[in-house]
Parts: structure tokens; C-alpha cells; sequence
């Protein structure tokens, strides 16, 4: 344990070495480790602030090259992560995030402390996940994280950190996306981890509760009790190794009631419910007020006891969930969005203790606290018509207790305006309904006695509202607004929800509700409701007099002229409502182009659009109904790139609205013949077509199927590929369509590291030398080579002097870093050829380019063109330099180099290769000179092979 005896005699040890004396580094790195020691044991941030100023310091005595500098960085980057985490200064992370990488550079393959820099950069990176949620994030945490487990071989003392590492990403992964296979190995490493941590060991209640919760989370998804079952063993496990006073005791607490009120759910033992409830009070009672998880256990503790009052209605459980609701809403500010839900369900508690006790001051309470949830809903919130309703039926309770006229007349004007807010023929329209014609009737005959309206009011009101927010969050990941293809109005959410809530599926599901279990009462509502709003998306070309917004709104297209895209749009819905579908959209008039905002959002979620719609439909306008469309113009426009590639379900129409080659079934991209041609006619191979996942891999391809598409807008050709790369990138109109690019090809390079957009043929953008100024640079094949070529480098003979030459390329090779672009400067490996002259032969006489003859070191004299001809400084020896870009994965590293690998190895650095031509600037930096063909290279021999530099080009 570091004491503050041990700080100042650290301290001490400094002031022996004042500034400027030798080795002063030292002393300063030993004060900084122990300041930050002593932070997490007493949690002064006087004491970090202190280290972290300190390692600074000693940075600047430990420059590059210095032996310390990897452990210095690495201090400072844990230090900076302490700060984070008690501060939540994003700069911190990203500093954190910044040093831990470069202290990874410093530790290449083979260095000792390597895995401890991989893992510790992965844990920065997850952290910078959880604050941002940036996936590529996540991805690189993990594969760094699964780099660290491979170096701690089993027997390594770290290896169960890392097998935890890796099940906890495996885990936000699974959380992020769904993806089951992620939580199956979550589970399996987090068992790996378990069974290292054996009883006794520090870590092990960690290991515990994290198997506990996967298992958790997969008997959610399979309902396997033995899941269950096991996790709850578990949690028991760990809750007994974080006895009072532990820090993480509350979340063991939470866990095991999580599980046990499952299983009271599965299996309804109430023993398990009580459980439940003791260790959610236990838990409450270590997170007072002010503690982060506050919130999260007041809520997990009235769930419980509310349970617990349906099922046995005992009077003493309902105390805690009254008295848990009114502290939990006095810690959430006036506007927090969980405010309306709270009030509510306290509403509903004391109204049930009413009921039963028949204690005005409840009911007065409640109908206070409901006066506070309508001021949350103004006249265009969509619960408003609800809580009108609900406040009335507490309003006619209080007047039937004290019969104040008051009470009476105000309930009466409440159900009043709640009808004006409701449609005739919704089901809430008619509980609202009897229950004023009930209080007029009281009103005009007060001696009568009047039984209370016998609609299924707050159990309604309350599916009606749960119902309401499945769709809300459903319409989320829709388009805003989508055309009702029945009546062909325009529709925003709260018309598209309206339709719902007065259809004939909603009046089923609310029937259906009333009998369903609580396992089935979600998927029920998910079903009903994802069913209902299934949605058709439009893909076409542009023609004039396009319908927009403005044009549409407020109109039903149907009574609209037929001319030109409004008939073309009539079409279109009625194919949609032909094929059973209610929504429809099209990118003509259903985006707000006026508003950037908007058009921003469209662009960004255009690709998911397409790819969660029921259907989409594509007109050929220019095919007709015998015809082929290979050569439709439709294939020639850069946005309907993604509109082919992302649906899963695609029909193409002819020129009169047939279907293409009368196909008589759902979806065009299950017709082998029609896959066919659609590779014919993009150029794109049929798993592609019919199974496309958006994302980097192939990204060269990628960019060469839109390489001979084209835009209205030069910058929408960039744009149009934001989806099919899964990038999220702001949308700038009025930048050049070279920045656009350049900006798609450098979050490419940044977060895939693929070398592969490099190869390409034209003129080099403004943005970077390494990036072509069009897309049409990709339309040159990529390089390949003849089988002959292949045959002849298999051949090139080994001898045995060349192994150690050999192994030491391997090893430069392997241990080259990843390729980076960071700030418009690319970090490139490469093994580098020096130009020792150039000649020009002349300049083609139909074309203006200028042909060179090149000698470079290593490799047989070649031919260039330029498209310009170069400068007396590229001229000179040494000047100009052909490279062989690098990435580690085109090797395929193995545990050792054999005889058989040496001769691969050699094989594959002896073929011709797709080469760069740079030429070298001030400040050791380079830049691409653009050809106008392919640059193909190639080495003399064997001898010249191990002869090859591998260097990393910083390239601007």
C-alpha cells in the first residue's frame, strides 16, 4: 500500500533532482505512480491532476527513441482514464484513447509488455464506446482485446482478464446489434474466465455476476430455465464474496432480484418474489439519493411490490410502492422525460389504496398529481386526450366523496375537450363518451344514484398508452412521413399513428391484450404493429415536374392530374395497396428538401429505409413490357445503387406498370434469370445482389460498381455510398464532388485501414495526392496477374544462405504497423524501391500523356505514362521512390517460418505488383504522382526480394 509517508519520500527524492540534472525523469515518473496510487485509494483529484502534470513532464525528458518512453505514455493514459472516469471529460478519453495507442506503436510484435499495451488501449477504446457509442469503437476494442489472448497463452497470470475483456465487448455487441452468436461466446468466454479464477482469487465475484448476466440475458431470448437457474446460482456466488460495505454489493443485489422475479414470472413461487423484494430494498439502501443508481433501483423495488399487490392484494405491500414513487419523483427536475410515466404509475397507487382504504387524502393526491400530468401535455401532445380523461374520472371519484359541484362541472369540461381530440369510431372516443353522458346524468339528476361507467378505464388507458409507445418507437426507424396508399394522403407519425389507433388490427390488440400473459402481452403488440406499418419504397429516375412536398400535402394524390411524376406516383401507391401494403414512399414528396435538417437525416437513413422496407418497387420508365433492362437508365444513376442492393424484396416494373418478365412471384431477386441480368447490367455478382451487407469489406469493388453511375449533383455520387460503407458522415451541398469523395475515401482508410482504394487510374484529387479526383478512376479493373506470371514467380529459387535474409523481412513485414489517415496525412507501410533514373521517351501524339522509362532499385526496368510531365526536381536521382503498399493480412502469419512458408513467402514478394510513384517533400514527407495506367512493377530476382527496405511513408 502506497502511504502519503511513501509520496513524500518520492517527492523528496525529486527535489534532489532539480530541473536540467540528469536522470530527473525518474524520480518524476516515481511521484507521478505513486500520486496516482494514492488517488484510488482516498479519491483526491488534486492527487491525479498532480500525476498527470508530472508524466507530461516526463515525456518531454523521455523523447522518441527513449528506451521509457512506452511506460511513460502508458502511465499517463491510465492516469488520464482515472480522470475520466470520476470527471466524464470526454478529452480525457480521447487524450487516453491517444497515448495508449502510442505506446502500442512503441511495443511491435515480440515486445514483452505488448498484450498489456493492446489491453489497456482496448479498454480506452471501450470506454470511448460507452460514452459515444461509435461501433467501429467497439470492433477495434474487440479485436485489440482478442490480440491481448492470444499473447496470454494458458498459465499466462493475466490471461482471465482478458477472456473477461473479451466477453464483456462480445456482450455490448450483442447488445448493439442482436447478433446471438455474440452472447453465445460472451457466455463461453465468461465461463473461460471463471474457471481460472478459482475460489480465493481477487477477481473471481467479477467473473460471477458477468457469466450470470449473459446467462441471463440468453434465457431472455431462448426461455431456458437452466439458464435461469444457473445464473442464479451464480449471482449467490458473487453476492456472498461482496459482503457490506463491498463497492459492487448494490449491482450483485440488482442482479439476483432480476433473476428472481423471471423466475417468479416462469414459475410463480411468491417465495421468489419476496426475494425479490428484500434484495431490491437491500439494494435501494446502499444507492441513497444523489447515487447514480438511485433511479434505476426505486423503480426495480416498486416493479417488485407492484407484482406482489396483483397477485395477493395485501394492503402492507403497497405502502413502499407510494411512498418509493413520491421520493423517486422528487429527485426528477421539472421537464426530465421520465417525469409523466412516474406521476402516472404513483397516480395509479394511490388510487388502488383509495379503493381499498377509501382515504380522501389519496384521492385528493392523485388528482393533484394528474393536474401535474396534463400541464405536461400541451394541446398537440398526443397522451393529452388521456390524461383529460383520466384527471375527470378523478375529479367525479371526489365529487361522489364530498359532492362538490365543482368537482362535477370541471370533470364534465374535461371529457368534453378530450372528445374534441379524439376520432368518432376510436375505441378511447366511446370510453370518454360514456363516461360524460354518466356525469351529465348526475348533473341533471343528482339524487339518482349512478353506478360507475363500466369501461375498462385505467387498464384501458394504460395498453392504449403502451400500445401508443411501441408504435412511437417503431415509426422511429421509419421515414417521417409515408403516403396512405388507400386514401393517398400524406402522413406524418401522429396521422400514421391516428390510423392505427382507429383500425381494425388496434381494436384486436387491445382485446387481445386483456386475455394475454405477460410473456405474450410484448410480442403481441411488437407483432401487431411492425405488421401494421410495413412500408413500400419507391426507386426511379428523376423525370420533370416531379411531385413535392408542397405539391401533396394536404391533398390526396388520387384526385391529383395524371401528368407526368404525379401519375408515375399514383402508380406507384396503387401497386403498393395491390400488393397488400398500407404505406408507401417515395423520395419525391415525402422529404422536406427546404429543410437541411432534414434532407441530412434523409441522406444519413436512406440505405435503412430501403433495407427495413416490406417492399421495393422500381420503374423503368424507359422498358418496355418485352423488353430488356439491361440497358435502362436506371442502372446509370448513382442513387439507385443502394436502392438495388439494400431490399431484401425488390419488383421491377416495365414502361405500362407491368411486371418485368411477368414474373408471378414475390420478389424479383428470387428469379435466377433476373439475377442474371442484373449482373450483366451492373457488373455486380449475384451474392451481392441478393444477400449485400453494408459495411467495408471489398471496398474496392464496391466503389467500382458506382464508378460508372452519375448524379444530378456531382457531390451526391459520394453521397449516395455513405449508406453502402455504413458511414455517417455530414452531407455538405455545395462543396466539390473531389472533397466529397475525398472525404467518403478517408473514413474508408481511417476505419478499415484497406489499402486496396489506393489502386486506381486518373488524377489525383486536391484533397490527397493518394485519392483520385473522380470516381471514375475505379473503373480500371484491379491488377491481376496472368497465370503465366503466377507459374514463373512459384519458381524463383530459394537457396539456403537466403533464409535468415528472409526471416528478417518476414519479421519487418509482420511487424509493420496498420495503415492510418489521420488529418488528410496518410501513414503508409510500404516496401519501398528507390528510383535511380528516369528517362522521358516521348509524349503520345492522341493522347496527352508522357511515357517514361524507370530504373529502380530492385526491380526490372519499366514504362510509365503520365497524364503531365514531370518537373526538373522529380528528375533527379533519388528523388522519386516506387512502393509496394502494405498490410499486414496480405500475409498469413504462422508460429514459425518453414521451408514450405519461406518458399510461399518469397513467391508472393516475387510477382509483379500494382506500384505507387512518389516523390519525396520537405519535412520527410511524400506525394502521389497520378499515372495514367497501371504501374506494374516487378522484382529482378530472389536476390533482390530479400533485398527489399519496408518502411512506413507518411503521405500527404
Amino acid at each position: 500500500m502506497v502511504s502519503m509517508d511513501n509520496v513524500s519520500h518520492k517527492r523528496a527524492d525529486l527535489e534532489r533532482c532539480p530541473p536540467g540534472s540528469h536522470g530527473r525523469d525518474v524520480p518524476l515518473f516515481h511521484l507521478a505512480v505513486a500520486l496516482r496510487i494514492r488517488f484510488t485509494k482516498g479519491g483526491k483529484l488534486n492527487d491525479l491532476d498532480e500525476a498527470i502534470t508530472l508524466l507530461r513532464e516526463v515525456l518531454e525528458l523521455r523523447p522518441s527513441g527513449h528506451r521509457a518512453r512506452p511506460s511513460s505514455l502508458q502511465e499517463l493514459a491510465l492516469c488520464l482514464l482515472n480522470r475520466y472516469d470520476s470527471q466524464g471529460a470526454v478529452a480525457d478519453v480521447e487524450e487516453a484513447v491517444t497515448f495508449a495507442r502510442a505506446a502500442l506503436e512503441l511495443r511491435p510484435p515480440g515486445h514483452p509488455d505488448r498484450a498489456v499495451s493492446l489491453f489497456d488501449l482496448a479498454c480506452n477504446l471501450w470506454r470511448r464506446f460507452k460514452k459515444h457509442a461509435r461501433m467501429y469503437d467497439l470492433e477495434e476494442a474487440l479485436e485489440l482485446h482478442r490480440a491481448a489472448l492470444k499473447l496470454r497463452s494458458y498459465g499466462h497470470p493475466n490471461r482471465s482478464s482478458s477472456l473477461q475483456e473479451v466477453s464483456l465487448c462480445l456482450l455490448n455487441r450483442y447488445e448493439s446489434q442482436g447478433a446471438v452468436a455474440d452472447l453465445e461466446e460472451a457466455v463461453a468466454f465468461g465461463r473461460a474466465a471463471l474457471e481460472l479464477r478459482l475460489p480465493g482469487h481477487p477477481h473471481r465475484a467479477v467473473s460471477l455476476y458477468g457469466l450470470a448476466c449473459n446467462l441471463w440475458k440468453r434465457f431472455r431470448i431462448h426461455a431456458r430455465m437452466y439458464d435461469l437457474e444457473e445464473a442464479i446460482e451464480l449471482h449467490r456466488a458473487a453476492l456472498k464474496l461482496r459482503p457490506s460495505g463491498h463497492p459492487n454489493r448494490s449491482l450483485s443485489l440488482r442482479g439476483l432480484a432480476f433473476c428472481l422475479s423471471d423466475r417468479y414470472d416462469s414459475q410463480g413461487a411468491v417465495a421468489d418474489l419476496e426475494e425479490a423484494v428484500t434484495l431490491a430494498h437491500a439494494a435501494l439502501e446502499l444507492c441513497p439519493p444523489g447515487h447514480p443508481h438511485h433511479g434505476l433501483s426505486v423503480n426495480r423495488l416498486t416493479v417488485y411490490i407492484r407484482k406482489g399487490f396483483q397477485q395477493r392484494s395485501l394492503l402492507h405491500d403497497l405502502e413502499d410502492p407510494v411512498g418509493l414513487r413520491r421520493a423517486a419523483l422528487e429527485l426528477l427536475p421539472s421537464g426530465h422525460p421520465d417525469r409523466p410515466s412516474l406521476l402516472r404509475s404513483l397516480v395509479v397507487c394511490l388510487l388502488d389504496r383509495y379503493d381499498n382504504q377509501g382515504v380522501v387524502g389519496d384521492l385528493e393526491e392523485a388528482t393533484t398529481l394528474r393536474r401535474a400530468a396534463l400541464d405536461l401535455c400541451p394541446p398537440s401532445h398526443p397522451s393529452r386526450a388521456s390524461s383529460l380523461h383520466e384527471l375527470a374520472q378523478c375529479l367525479e371519484k371526489h365529487f361522489r366523496h364530498q359532492s362538490i359541484a365543482a368537482d362535477l362541472n370541471e370533470a364534465i369540461a374535461l371529457e368534453q375537450e378530450a372528445l374534441q381530440l379524439l376520432t368518432p369510431g376510436d375505441p378511447s372516443y366511446d370510453v370518454s363518451r360514456r363516461c360524460l353522458m354518466t356525469y351529465l346524468q348526475i348533473k341533471s339528476c343528482p339524487r339518482v344514484p349512478i353506478s360507475p361507467p363500466s369501461a375498462p378505464d385505467d387498464s384501458y388507458f394504460d395498453t392504449k398508452q403502451v400500445v401508443r409507445g411501441f408504435a412511437l418507437e417503431t415509426l422511429k426507424m421509419m421515414p417521417t412521413r409515408l403516403v396512405h396508399a388507400h386514401t393517398g394522403v400524406l402522413c406524418n407519425r401522429d396521422a400514421q399513428i391516428s390510423h392505427f389507433m382507429a383500425s381494425q388490427q388496434f381494436s384486436q390488440l387491445l382485446s387481445s391484450c386483456r386475455t394475454s400473459t405477460p410473456d405474450q402481452y410484448t410480442k403481441l403488440i411488437h407483432t401487431t404493429i411492425s405488421g401494421y406499418f410495413q412500408f413500400v419504397t419507391f426507386s426511379h429516375r428523376w423525370g420533370v415536374e416531379e411531385p413535392l412536398l408542397r405539391d401533396i400535402q394536404g391533398r390526396s394524390i388520387y384526385g391529383m392530374s395524371t401528368e407526368g411524376g404525379f401519375g408515375k406516383l399514383q402508380a406507384f401507391c396503387l401497386r403498393a395497396w395491390e400488393q397488400d401494403y398500407l404505406w408507401a414512399w417515395s423520395d419525391t414528396c415525402c422529404i422536406d428538401k427546404d429543410s437541411s435538417a432534414e434532407l441530412q437525416e434523409a441522406i444519413g437513413s436512406m440505405f435503412a429505409w430501403y433495407r427495413r422496407s416490406a417492399l421495393t418497387i422500381v420503374y423503368l420508365h424507359d422498358v418496355a413490357n418485352t423488353g430488356s433492362f439491361r440497358n435502362s437508365e436506371w442502372f446509370t444513376r448513382g442513387w439507385t445503387l443502394q436502392e438495388l442492393l439494400a431490399p431484401k424484396t425488390v419488383l421491377f416494373y416495365t414502361q405500362d406498370w407491368s411486371l418485368y418478365k411477368n414474373h408471378v412471384g414475390s420478389n424479383h431477386k428470387d428469379n435466377i434469370n433476373v439475377i442474371e441480368e442484373l449482373k450483366w447490367a451492373t457488373g455486380i455478382e449475384p451474392p451481392f445482389l441478393t444477400e449485400f451487407s453494408p459495411g467495408m469489406d471489398d471496398a474496392r469493388s464496391r466503389l467500382q460498381w458506382a464508378s460508372l453511375r452519375h448524379t444530378a449533383r456531382p457531390e451526391d455520387i459520394a453521397y449516395s455510398l455513405f449508406g453502402i460503407f455504413d458511414l455517417h458522415l455530414p452531407v455538405l451541398y455545395g462543396e466539390c464532388a473531389e472533397k466529397a469523395l475525398g472525404r467518403l475515401l478517408l473514413e474508408i482508410i481511417s476505419l478499415s485501414r484497406d489499402i486496396s482504394v489506393l489502386d486506381w487510374v486518373g488524377e489525383a484529387s486536391q484533397f490527397h495526392s493518394c485519392f483520385p479526383a473522380y470516381i471514375t478512376s475505379y473503373q480500371t479493373p484491379p491488377f491481376t496477374l496472368s497465370p503465366d506470371t503466377e507459374e514463373q514467380s512459384q519458381r524463383m529459387s530459394l537457396q539456403p544462405s537466403f533464409s535468415e535474409a528472409l526471416r528478417k523481412l518476414y519479421r519487418s513485414l509482420t511487424e509493420s504497423p496498420l495503415p492510418e489517415c489521420i488529418n488528410r496525412r496518410l501513414t503508409l507501410p510500404c516496401i519501398t524501391h528507390g528510383v535511380t533514373e528516369i528517362r522521358l521517351k516521348g509524349k503520345e501524339p492522341l493522347a496527352p500523356t508522357y511515357k517514361y522509362k524507370i530504373l529502380a532499385s530492385g526491380l526490372r526496368p519499366l514504362e510509365i505514362r503520365l497524364p503531365e510531365k514531370l518537373e526538373d526536381a522529380a528528375m533527379k536521382q533519388g528523388a522519386l521512390q516506387l512502393v509496394r503498399p502494405w498490410h499486414p493480412k496480405l500475409l498469413s502469419p504462422s508460429d514459425e517460418l518453414d521451408a514450405t512458408n519461406e518458399k510461399r513467402l518469397l513467391s508472393i514478394l516475387g510477382r509483379p505488383f500494382n506500384a505507387l510513384l512518389l516523390i519525396q517533400l520537405p519535412h520527410n514527407e511524400y506525394k502521389r504522382i497520378a499515372s495514367s495506367t497501371l504501374i506494374v512493377a516487378e522484382p529482378v530476382d530472389s536476390g533482390s526480394v530479400l533485398g527489399s527496405k519496408v518502411r512506413t511513408l507518411n503521405i500527404v
